[in-house]
């Protein structure tokens, strides 16, 4: 009977070891994923910041783009003042 007593003794702590191996095996999971997410974090950070150089560009570009139209105006609108001046000058 001391064979039954030892097995019987022995089952909780063989289900504690094969638990904590479980717990063991999560843990290593987590901090696998937990390092992948890290990774996957910075990559979008990095494009994150890329974008937003990008918008600053294009905004730039565009405020630009709005001040060469403007330019272009006056100086259509200076030059048909010319024409007309011409035009009235009767050569």
């Amino acid at each position: 009977m001391a064979t039954k007593t030892t097995t019987a003794g022995l089952e909780p702590i063989d289900r504690l070891e094969e638990k904590i191996k479980l717990l063991v095996n999560t843990i290593v999971r987590l901090k696998g994923e937990q390092t992948r997410v890290a990774e996957d974090n910075a990559r979008l950070k990095g494009e994150i910041d890329t974008l937003t150089a990008r918008i600053a560009s294009a905004e730039s570009t565009g405020a630009e783009l709005t001040s060469l139209r403007e330019e272009r105006d006056l100086i259509r609108s200076r030059v048909s003042e010319m024409l007309t001046q011409l035009d009235g000058l009767n050569l």
